[in-house]
């Protein structure tokens, strides 16, 4: 599966949560072995902080391979990974994470966030998981511009 596909998916994750009241985020992770899990923000649903798409996720891959570690895992998340988001992605283990909107594209939809880039956790944390971003960045930059309304 390649970013575009994986983005898409996480896409549709990110509509259906936004269809139960959940934030504009989606997060799909591409597990070795062809496994895909693919969750969005449950901050309200759980009325916890920590939700992020790309925790749940986390979380449901866990569970899935039935280890913390995650190595040759391909994430794809509709939004920059804040650094919480960011540093779970690094100790899961992942070899690279794809996002559509950045950390300042969050900003301007009138997200709190904590302007450091998730390329610069990845740096300083020994360069291990490559990052890119701007996949399908206009349907993810849409989603929250939907959100905000």
């Amino acid at each position: 599966m390649d970013a575009e596909d994986l983005m898409r998916a996480a896409i549709d994750a990110t509509r259906r949560g936004m269809a139960r009241g959940q934030g504009p985020v989606g997060c799909a992770i591409a597990l070795p072995g062809g496994d895909i899990v693919v969750e969005h923000n449950r901050v309200y649903e759980l009325g916890d902080g920590t939700a992020h798409a790309e925790i749940v996720a986390l979380r449901a891959a866990w569970t899935k391979v039935g280890d913390r570690k995650l190595v040759g895992a391909v994430v794809a998340t509709t939004c920059e990974p804040c650094p919480m988001c960011a540093t779970a992605l690094f100790f899961a283990g992942v070899d690279q994470v794809w996002f559509g909107a950045s950390i300042a594209d969050l900003e301007a939809a009138g997200f709190d966030q904590v302007p450091i880039p998730a390329e610069e956790i990845f740096a300083r944390s020994g360069g291990r998981v490559r990052i890119g971003g701007g996949v399908l960045a206009e349907e993810c930059r849409a989603l929250l511009v939907e959100w905000a309304g």
